[in-house]
């Protein structure tokens, strides 16, 4: 599976750890990796007071070679240390910076900008003294802040600050691949834009990647020249009550809008009037019972049940039912909840082509302390997925999409505008209409989230769930002239 990797700090360390047994010296690392902060400050800002924040280790190190760097290119720079240089750190500062030193925050004079290099991603202690109160100073100046590899005081593997407080960046420069830090909140916000600079590492193989279209987008189920609606797959939602069928409806015009071919609602005889009336593309069909739905279903891809379903015997039944066919799930909102007491009853009748798409508090209802309990939400959407033997999408700003097996994909392109009702039905009409069209559940669950933020970030304020479908096409063009 191609794709940009995410890594953790040990991940990383090997990596460092595998270029040095390769030959590559520690401090021609340094040199790059200095060098490729000094660029990305250089294209961002113009020159300025300009204050390199430098600890005693290895981050520190490529804080002194960005304060030669951007010395030599005429820059006002100092040096404020918080200790003094050790290690390859040493030798770089010894290497070539001969310029202006001072105690951390004793330089005398204000910095308009400031490169904090003070520690890596491998910090396992909350700052502390002027560290700590340099890090508080930061947040309300943060467009001037540049972090290399990430913000200190935060973890680069949970995203957490580790203590009350870590420094809040307009820009962080890491190198080779993100790290958790990078993609979860609230690492995410602190580190500002980020930059991966590449190096010259060689990285292993991995399993976590970011979701981007590199990942899926050459098995995207683009149809033939020949092709016809029942090839391009067979998808069903069923509805809630007489009173809950818009969410429904929402999923379906989102499985069809993403390229389903033929979408049905199953509506119980109290909704069909309700839901006929808001109907043109979308097919309609009552049932009475769950036996009739398991007869429907037979014959269909992908299966949506859960929006506005209500947490009810019913409900349950229903998902039961469903899974009895061939029929691929993807279980939202009440067909989650309604598992709460026996989870295990749920996930006894899944397989790895079913999908989960919870928001943390279903999440916490169907796996319960799980998300608390796990250093962060990568780790539990791997367990649940794991437990469930189903693919989960915990959605979030920081959406993760995890597998079975083990992969895990973590959404980068997150926007606020997607917290409005209904946008998460649209989201389980998007994974069901590609699952029908025969993308792998793990893929198309990958790029359903993608494309629903595209989406809105495409409309942008004022964006309700109802215009999420008709924005599809619009980012389905630019896939298809990108592939």
């Amino acid at each position: 599976m191609a794709g940009k990797l995410i890594l953790t700090v040990g991940e990383m360390a090997a990596a460092d750890a595998a270029a040095a047994a390769a030959g590559v010296a520690t401090s021609t690392l340094m040199e790059r990796a200095g060098l490729a902060v000094a660029d990305a400050i250089c294209a961002r800002y113009p020159p300025q007071a300009t204050a390199v924040l430098a600890g005693p280790g290895n981050n520190g190190g490529d804080g002194y070679v960005v304060a030669r760097l951007l010395k030599a290119r005429g820059w006002d720079v100092w040096v404020e240390r918080l200790a003094a240089p050790a290690g390859d750190a040493a030798v770089a500062a010894a290497a070539g910076w001969s310029g202006e030193t001072h105690p951390l925050g004793e330089a005398g004079r204000s910095a308009s900008l400031w490169v904090d290099a003070l520690f890596g991603a491998g910090l396992s202690r909350p700052l502390e003294g002027e560290a700590q109160r340099l890090a508080k100073l930061s947040a309300p100046r943060r467009g001037k802040v540049v972090a290399i590899d990430v913000p200190s005081g935060l973890s680069g593997d949970s995203g957490r600050p580790l203590g009350e407080s870590a420094f809040c960046a307009g820009l962080t420069v890491t190198f080779q691949a993100r790290k958790p830090a990078h993609v979860l909140e609230p690492g995410r916000d602190l580190c500002g834009e980020v930059v991966v600079a590449d190096i010259g590492l060689r990285l292993a193989d991995g399993r976590l990647f970011e979701n981007d279209p590199e990942i899926w987008l050459d098995r995207f189920p683009w149809p033939e020249t020949a092709a016809h609606k029942h090839a391009r797959g067979r998808a069903i939602v069923v509805s809630g009550e007489a009173w809950s069928t818009g969410a429904a409806r929402l999923a379906a015009r989102g499985a069809l809008r993403i390229g389903c071919g033929v979408v049905t609602i199953y509506s119980p005889p109290d909704a069909v009037a309700a839901n006929a009336a808001h109907l043109e593309a979308v097919m309609l069909r009552p049932f009475d019972s769950d036996a009739e739905l398991e007869e429907a279903a037979t014959q269909v891809d992908a299966a949506v049940i859960g929006p506005a379903a209500g947490v009810t015997d019913t409900t349950l039944l229903n998902v039961l039912a469903l899974a009895r066919t061939g029929a691929a799930l993807v279980l939202d909102a009440d067909a989650i909840t309604v598992f709460k007491d026996d989870p295990e009853e749920l996930f006894s009748v899944l397989d790895r082509d079913d999908v989960l798409t919870p928001h943390p508090g279903e999440f916490e209802r169907l796996f319960p302390g799980l998300l608390a309990g796990s250093p962060q939400r990568i780790t539990a959407a791997r367990k649940a997925a794991e437990r469930a033997g189903a693919v989960v999408v915990l959605k979030g700003p920081d959406t993760v999409i995890a597998a079975p097996d083990g992969r895990a994909a973590v959404n980068l392109n997150g926007t606020p505008w997607l917290a409005t009702a209904g946008s998460g039905d649209v989201l389980a009409g998007f994974v069901a209409g590609l699952v029908a069209q025969g993308m792998e559940s793990f893929e198309a669950a990958c790029a359903a989230a993608w494309i629903h933020c595209e989406a809105a970030d495409l409309h942008g304020p004022g964006l309700i769930s109802e215009d999420l479908p008709g924005l599809a096409p619009a980012i389905l063009r630019r896939l298809y002239e990108r592939d």
